[in-house]
């Protein structure tokens, strides 16, 4: 249920409501918008509480939302969600790119892998520092070390971090390196990690199950919006068919669905869903012309000696390439690509 506020209500009349709220045993979540605020009332709400809440002064209308995910819908927030990563904007209707190796191996490579992802474009910087693996003998990540890799190649480029985190006990670590904590297909249901970084209250990057319906996929997305963390984004990175000549199938139907559905923007990843470097730009130009907020690709100075995923990773050359096309679909496509990270820097700076 949403009770929508009037425009004129005043901030004393909103917190009476929150108040009312929870001493019937609910939680509220409260979203402000450009002309007017929205309560969110999360719990098994009944019927008369639509009355009950309809009379209290400054309530404008109550309503029942019928989609299974509340505060991730568009029936609650009509605004898209604009999620921002230092001077980086995702959902503000202007293309945004992460790039970079699908694991962090050396400092060398990765700050190299920085400075070429940069120059091409990409305003995130990517890179796993813990990997899941289906076995248990293959390279699972350096971890804190890796951690620390990524720190030392932001340092000297400026692009935000965006890297996976596995488990409930690793989030306060990954959280003091990270820009944005990444959820990955594996865990996307793992509902006490969801809890830990929907409690972390800072940008979360929320991978689609390979197995996930769509409204399953955004159920954990609110697992996340319910702790009050807001700033969540959404991956589509494909999921498993009966087709075996791709690593996955990427669902481009999705994009336009949750566009739909949800206000939370959407980035795709078509490094996981091809598993095949010379797939990833078809699929990512499919993914821009459907309308994502942003692309993740994995790039690598040397896919043949990477640790993980190599034969999925663009060199720097193939992903500048990428990128020039990406900016001339999108600007087609009436959203076009954010200006490089130093502009943006330097646009907060003198705003």
């Amino acid at each position: 249920m949403i009770i929508v506020m009037k425009t004129e209500a005043t901030e004393a009349q909103v917190l009476t409501i929150q108040k009312h709220i929870r001493e019937l045993g609910f939680k509220d979540h409260l979203i402000k918008g450009v002309e007017r605020s929205v309560i969110a009332v999360l719990g098994a709400v009944y019927p008369e509480l639509i009355d009950e809440f309809a009379a209290l002064d400054g309530v404008d209308s109550v309503v029942r939302v019928s989609k299974p995910f509340k505060l991730a819908s568009r029936e609650v927030k009509e605004d898209d969600t604009v999620v921002k990563v230092g001077p980086v904007e995702i959902g503000s209707g202007r293309l945004v790119t992460m790039a970079g190796p699908c694991s962090v191996d050396t400092e060398e490579n990765m700050i190299e892998t920085a400075r070429a992802v940069k120059a091409a474009g990409a305003h995130l910087l990517r890179g796993g520092a813990f990997k899941p693996r289906t076995s248990p003998y293959a390279f699972r990540g350096h971890g804190e070390k890796g951690l620390k890799i990524l720190a030392a190649a932001r340092a000297e480029t400026g692009l935000p971090i965006v890297t996976e985190v596995m488990d409930a006990r690793d989030v306060e670590v990954v959280a003091r390196f990270a820009d944005i904590l990444q959820i990955g297909s594996r865990n996307m249901q793992n509902f006490a990690l969801l809890d830990e970084v929907g409690k972390a209250h800072m940008p979360v990057l929320l991978k689609r199950g390979m197995w996930a319906t769509i409204e399953e996929w955004l159920l954990a997305a609110e697992y996340i919006l319910s702790h009050g963390n807001r700033d969540v984004i959404l991956c589509e990175r494909g999921i498993r068919t009966h087709e075996t000549a791709t690593r996955f199938t990427f669902d481009v139907n999705a994009i336009p669905v949750i566009k739909r559905l949800s206000h939370l923007p959407i980035i795709g990843d078509p490094s996981h869903a091809t598993g095949k470097w010379y797939l990833v730009p078809p699929i990512a130009l499919s993914a821009v012309a459907a309308g994502v907020d942003g692309l993740i690709i994995e790039v690598h100075p040397n896919p043949d000696q990477a640790l993980s995923d190599g034969a999925q990773s663009l060199t720097p050359a193939n992903f500048e390439k990428l990128m020039d096309q990406v900016r001339t679909l999108a600007e087609a496509m009436g959203r076009p690509v954010a200006p490089p990270i130093d502009e943006l820097e330097k646009a907060v700076k003198t705003s």
